[in-house]
């Protein structure tokens, strides 16, 4: 049914759960799971300030490493579940159409999602929404609650 399923992850406690949910499901399945982690650049999405421009290639560089790291965990924890896994990392991409992207040569799609409502949701948007409304893939959203909710 399912060969191939993309988890989009940030690292995320949320994300986290998603991955548990999803890779228990390609295990029983005996699918392979894409993950992907998009790296936005500092410079284009607003986080930088013109005080913090001299440091910006630095935390490029930084934020780089930790995505690895990010996809390095998700495929260590492939690899004990048992399922065939692969990493992808994308740059300077928006969320959502890097997701969308990806989607094209999977078979569903498995990702977290924080529930966020009022000015939360307005403030931060919401990636797992935004990659659901331009699907035509199946599509399971994992909410994760936590204190913050």
């Amino acid at each position: 049914m399912y060969q191939k399923i993309l988890m989009p992850t940030d690292g995320s406690a949320c994300a986290d759960h998603a991955i548990e949910h999803g890779l228990d499901l390609a295990r029983r399945l005996d699918a392979t799971v894409v993950f992907l982690h998009v790296l936005e650049n500092p410079l284009t999405t607003g986080y930088a300030t013109p005080e913090t421009l001299p440091y910006s290639a630095q935390l490029y560089e930084d934020l780089k490493t930790a995505a690895q790291g990010v996809l390095d965990d998700a495929a260590a924890k492939a690899a004990a579940a048992g399922v065939t896994a692969e990493t992808r990392l994308v740059e300077n991409r928006d969320p959502v159409q890097a997701i969308h992207e990806a989607e094209a040569e999977c078979d569903a799609v498995i990702m977290g999602t924080h529930g966020r409502r009022g000015f939360n949701r307005w403030m931060f948007g919401s990636v797992a929404e935004g990659a659901l409304r331009r699907s035509d893939k199946p599509f399971l959203l994992i909410r994760t609650h936590t204190e913050d909710d």
